[in-house]
């Protein structure tokens, strides 16, 4: 019986899985046969980022404070909490910029892309816009995709920037440090390359969270039921894909 049960879990995780690239291939081609919507990709990029501008701020802040109280915790044992700056600088551009930037558009972004495609099927407009001739891949899905690969490094820019920044805030006024020796410790550490590591992975991570987002919109069942289920499920895979795509890529990234 248990078998079984298993046997049906992986076929339905390769059904979704192959509907994912179906959709994924539907898209480029209807993007290479008729061109991007510039003004809905336009649109997008507004709602993707000018308004995920105020989120992202309060997580960077805190998350460079909260990293550099306890970066200075844990290296004052040693006698090295004047490293505070260098442990800041890497973590934030390498790992925790680019990661908690998706982990917010996931929840932000992936959660009102799902519901608004979803409510679009539920509501038969999808199947209005194949009966009129349009696209619905290269109309809705598309914009979307391109928006959050030109938004998402834009927001991990300035997520790097004030995480860093909050932590040069903890670094002066709580662990009694110079700015002098936070900024001079980050411009002895950090490369161009864990800038630029973390821009690719922003690119990958916000094309992964809004592609799983519109997917999950468009396979929406059940009325509007489905469509509060739809949204949750857009989150928690889209969470789970940063995870599992960040490991792959810092092994990828780290070879070259």
């Amino acid at each position: 019986m248990k078998s079984v049960q298993g046997a049906k879990k992986i076929g339905k995780f390769v059904r979704q899985f192959g509907g994912y690239f179906l959709m994924l291939s539907a898209t480029f081609r209807g993007v290479f046969k008729r061109g991007l919507d510039k003004e809905a990709a336009v649109e997008q990029i507004v709602k993707i980022g000018v308004n995920s501008i105020p989120i992202v701020f309060l997580t960077a802040l805190f998350t460079g404070m909260v990293l550099a109280l306890q970066t200075a915790y844990g290296l004052e044992r040693f006698g090295a909490k004047n490293y505070v700056g260098n442990i800041t600088g890497l973590g934030f551009l390498r790992e925790l910029g680019p990661v908690l930037t998706a982990i917010v558009i996931s929840g932000r972004v992936g959660a009102g892309v799902s519901a608004e495609i979803a409510s679009m099927v539920v509501t038969e407009q999808i199947d209005a816009m194949k009966a009129l001739g349009a696209d619905p891949f290269q109309k809705l899905v598309a914009p979307r995709l391109i928006a959050s690969m030109i938004v998402c490094p834009c927001l991990v820019v300035m997520s790097d920037i004030i995480g860093i920044y909050g932590g040069l805030l903890v670094s002066v006024y709580e662990l009694g440090l110079s700015s002098h020796l936070y900024v001079n410790s980050l411009l002895t550490t950090i490369l161009l390359r864990d800038f630029t590591d973390g821009l690719l992975k922003s690119v990958v991570f916000g094309f992964l969270v809004v592609s799983v987002a519109c997917y999950k919109g468009l396979q929406v069942s059940g009325g509007t039921q489905g469509v509060g289920q739809a949204t949750t499920s857009a989150v928690v895979a889209g969470s789970i894909v940063i995870f599992i795509s960040d490991f792959f890529l810092t092994k990828l990234l780290l070879l070259f």
